[in-house]
């Protein structure tokens, strides 16, 4: 799992430009945080809705990967429920359920205060052992 854990880190050029970190992984859980930078907001100075689905994704499929196998997000769906406009926050992933080829992930982002910011779950396909 830390041979993974390394790979996800270094080679996800999209995450590392938008200022997500993994911060914590271990079976069947990830966590992925994001420190709120002015690249992060949209128009209204918020945390733009692509930033926060961007770190649902990875922080559900960085769970997802903790057997071992490769899989890519096969569907996603997330519920924006509030937001803010500075300070960290964290999205945990974790394994509801794993098949032969799919895995289901439960996302929730929350805030430093632990306020629910976003809900909802992935499915990924696997392509693949590592």
């Amino acid at each position: 799992m830390e041979q993974e854990t390394n790979i996800r880190r270094k080679e996800n050029a999209f995450t590392a430009h938008n200022f997500m970190e993994l911060e914590t992984v271990e079976q069947d859980r990830a966590v992925y945080r994001l420190e709120i930078r002015k690249e992060s907001t949209n128009p209204y100075g918020m945390v733009h809705g692509g930033a926060l689905y961007t770190l649902a994704d990875d922080a559900a499929g960085a769970a997802a990967h903790t057997d071992g196998r490769r899989y890519v997000t096969q569907h996603g769906d997330l519920h924006f429920l509030s937001n803010q406009s500075a300070g960290v926050i964290r999205a945990e992933g974790r394994v509801r359920r794993r098949g032969k080829t799919t895995c289901l992930v439960q996302v929730e982002i929350v805030n430093e205060a632990g306020t629910l910011l976003a809900s909802g779950q992935f499915s990924f396909f696997c392509i693949g052992e590592s």
